[in-house]
């Protein structure tokens, strides 16, 4: 029963064993362990039990349970971020230390070699300095989060949902920076701050959901998204302080986002998609969400010729960037394709800033022309 509950929430992958270093292993190490006679909450007990339990201990305790048991504290909603920024340098470093012994193991194909030696090289890389890992699981492709900025002094703060072919490997890029997630997180943070340099932000680039691969069945359905849903109501639900929140969604993104918009927490005032195959609804108004919603589409992406439709399981509905949907228009028309709405100079580019940044009267169109924003909601 309670493996179950633990695939189902999303904590576990269905092929995953109770290897005593995998995440499954530690769980069932974290429910059996105590702190000086004092048991540990349920992972599944909430981000507000989870961070009273924290709260009570100290800071050496907090940190000596991220070295004990990283798979679970790197992960755990209402941990301190410092904490669970810790507890994954140790399962990256763990993860890291597999993969360069298996990529030197003649045992496994040299395809086998090289994948590993390819995943060691990117968790060397999230092994840099400074860098705060906010969520970590190798288990098959890979899921991971990062945080730009200050997430606990944050007045704003922005998650990036990436969409299909995104996992471990694509998670960041050298060439094409910023079509992966990493990029359009630091490329989002510095158009929030050229925006509003007084205005504290952080933005996260959240890859902690297993995304389609490629363009196939999986990704014309909703079920990676409706994993990827409870995920990230439960990633926002779990934010530090009381930071209002905006979600730029692209592409397969903009489903999860979709699914995900009428249980997300009230402090979400903005979702804004990009590229968009749909987001599951007929029309805004029916996401069950007071957050503003938003849609930019680049007169060259190629989502213009994916039919807007849904039958049955098949299909995510009408265009978000259609003006009868209902969305608030951000201009992607200097957008050169699919993956270019995070690129520094765009317009697109400058609308998510100024959204993230809380600017939204100057949001719609790259700021021209008059935009009320809807009564009762913060920036």
């Amino acid at each position: 029963m309670v493996l179950a509950v633990l695939l189902t929430s999303g904590w576990l992958h269905r092929n995953e064993t109770l290897e005593p270093g995998g995440q499954a292993g530690q769980l069932q190490a974290w429910r059996q362990d105590t702190i000086t006679g004092t048991d540990l909450p349920d992972p599944l007990s909430g981000p507000e039990v989870v961070a009273d339990f924290f709260a009570s201990l100290g800071h050496r305790k907090q940190f000596l349970l991220a070295e004990r048991h990283p798979l679970v504290v790197g992960n755990l909603g209402g941990a301190p971020a410092e904490v669970r920024y810790a507890a994954n340098r140790h399962a990256l470093a763990a993860a890291r230390e597999r993969e360069q012994t298996r990529s030197q193991d003649r045992r496994l194909s040299p395809v086998g070699r090289h994948e590993s030696s390819r995943r060691a090289h990117r968790l060397s890389s999230l092994l840099a300095e400074g860098r705060q890992i906010l969520a970590f699981d190798p288990t098959g492709s890979g899921r991971v989060a990062e945080v730009v900025g200050d997430l606990d002094e944050a007045e704003r703060v922005s998650v990036v949902v990436p969409g299909v072919d995104t996992d471990l490997l694509t998670f960041e890029r050298t060439r094409l920076r910023y079509r992966a997630p990493v990029g359009m997180a630091h490329a989002l943070y510095a158009q929030q701050r050229e925006a509003d340099p007084g205005r504290r932000t952080a933005v996260i680039a959240w890859a902690d959901y297993t995304a389609p691969r490629g363009v196939k069945v999986s990704a014309a359905t909703a079920g990676p998204a409706e994993e990827g849903a409870r995920r990230l109501t439960a990633t926002v639900a779990a934010l530090p302080g009381d930071a209002t929140v905006a979600l730029f969604c692209h592409s397969y993104g903009s489903v999860v986002c979709g699914l995900a918009a009428s249980d997300l927490p009230k402090r979400v005032t903005d979702i804004a998609v990009a590229g968009s195959p749909g987001m599951r609804a007929a029309h805004a108004g029916e996401l069950g969400t007071r957050a503003r919603i938003w849609a930019a589409r680049s007169p060259a992406d190629w989502i213009r010729d994916v039919p807007h439709l849904a039958v049955g399981p098949l299909g995510h509905g009408p265009d978000p960037a259609d003006p009868a949907f209902g969305a608030l228009p951000v201009a992607g028309e200097d957008v050169p394709g699919h993956g270019g709405y995070f690129l520094p100079g765009t317009d697109s580019l400058t609308a998510f800033g100024r959204i993230g940044a809380g600017l939204v009267d100057r949001a719609a169109r790259g700021g021209e022309g008059p935009y009320c924003v809807p009564r009762g909601l913060p920036t």
